[in-house]
């Protein structure tokens, strides 16, 4: 059992992985707060053929990144939270951790 992830431990992981590697980078390269599916699918493969990974190993990434808050969608446009726009000005670095912080913060 050692070095096995739970499955929260894997979610997690996998949110991070396209934060960090996929979406930031995306609004950062595009310099939106906004992007379409195709833009984020776009990134996600280019991502994926770097790291040598299938594009089905982050697919549950990006949706639970819309359930914990930290995106949004709006009919085919999609999002990042607001508290994350000061952050995308400055073109500042904005890690996983960063942005569950703000997306929860009141």
């Amino acid at each position: 059992m050692l070095g096995e992830k739970g499955k929260y431990a894997s979610a997690t992981q996998n949110r991070r992985l396209v934060w960090e590697k996929v979406m930031w980078p995306l609004i950062l390269e595009i310099n939106s707060v906004s992007f379409t599916l195709e833009q984020y699918k776009k990134k996600r493969d280019e991502v994926c053929r770097e790291l040598g990974i299938p594009s089905s190993r982050v697919a549950g990434g990006f949706v639970s990144l819309l359930i914990k808050g930290i995106l949004y969608k709006e009919k085919k446009i999609y999002s990042i939270h607001y508290r994350l726009i000061p952050y995308m000005r400055l073109r500042a670095e904005c890690d996983y951790a960063t942005a569950v912080r703000e997306a929860s913060t009141k």
